[in-house]
């Protein structure tokens, strides 16, 4: 089992719990074992924890935003101090690009860093997939650096609070089925962007990884994944065109371009005094059979039902 330390600006630990959750697999397989500050208990000397926790690693995941490079004790102590038992081949240094910055002009330039290309994961459309890249690549360091080492535990995520926001008025409005058509449709678009995006994103990843989305006419997409990895394959096939036995909403179902009248759920559009919104039916497994969607939450929710078949877990 290899010992990873992760390092990272507290600005950024919303980030540190993504890494944290697709991490999972690896651990469970007991190729990884993470260590973070928030292993050092009350009354620990921080110092000294930061500096056994380091000794002991052989790989260091920098966690590179704008907050990492402007905080002294990430920057000038711990990733110093990583970059010196890099450069005598005790410890790898890999770079984990969270947000733009300016990390080409530090070090690190020299460095391969991930996502693929250095590309922020903030900036990719769907940040699942940037994550997957950078633990594909994990998978990849661990396969040759194992180590005997303690597999760490994990806690929770406490958000931060949303800035309290001035008053809002909303007026009541009543829809009509043109209304509810064109919002269908826009929504439609919305979801099929989405796939487009992601899957090209995970064409990005490797060989293990293959993806294919296929626009099967104005009203419908059809998309395919291959996981060499785990000898998975997985399809899904999105449609605005719904058979109209089936109630002419959009549908979904897990195969690839199937017809129209053929489904495994449903996306429907409903209204409430106010606005449109979508609802996802037989999606009870995940608990929001009965939230009012919009057309990304939507999207999300179907990629990660969809990937999941093809062996890519999110949580």
């Amino acid at each position: 089992m290899a010992k990873a330390f992760i390092s990272y600006s507290h600005r950024d630990e919303k980030a540190l719990e993504r890494l944290h959750t697709h991490l999972a697999t690896l651990r469970r397989e007991g190729s990884i074992s993470a260590w973070y500050d928030r292993e050092i208990l009350a009354g620990d000397d921080i110092d000294r924890k930061i500096d056994a926790a380091l000794a002991e690693s052989e790989i260091f995941l920098a966690l590179v935003s704008p907050d990492f490079l402007a905080s002294n004790y990430c920057y000038e102590r711990e990733m110093a101090s990583a970059l010196e038992r890099h450069a005598d081949g005790s410890l790898r240094v890999v770079p984990i690009i969270l947000e733009p910055c300016d990390w080409k002009s530090t070090p690190l330039a020299n460095l391969k860093v991930l996502p693929k290309d250095g590309k922020p994961i903030s900036t990719w459309t769907n940040e699942n997939v940037a994550y997957l890249d950078v633990v594909t690549e994990l998978r990849r360091i661990t396969s040759i650096q194992t180590a005997n080492t303690p597999q760490e535990g994990t806690r929770g995520q406490r958000p931060i609070p949303a800035k309290r926001e001035g008053r809002r008025y909303r007026i009541k409005k009543e829809f009509d089925s043109i209304d509810r058509d064109e919002f269908r449709h826009k929504s439609f678009e919305t979801i099929c962007e989405f796939f487009r995006a992601s899957i090209d994103e995970l064409n990005e990843i490797g060989e293990l990884i293959r993806a294919r989305f296929e626009r099967i006419n104005g009203s419908a997409f059809s998309c395919t994944i291959l996981n060499k990895a785990s000898s998975k394959e997985a399809h899904i096939t999105v449609r605005a065109d719904a058979g109209e036995h089936l109630g002419g909403e959009m549908s979904f179902s897990f195969a690839r371009r199937a017809s129209p009248n053929t489904a495994n759920g449903f996306v429907h559009v409903e209204a409430n005094d106010y606005e449109l919104y979508l609802r996802l039916d037989n999606f009870a497994s995940r608990g929001r059979d009965k939230e009012a969607l919009s057309a990304e939450q939507v999207a999300g929710e179907l990629w990660r039902e969809f990937t999941s078949h093809a062996g890519i877990d999110h949580e």
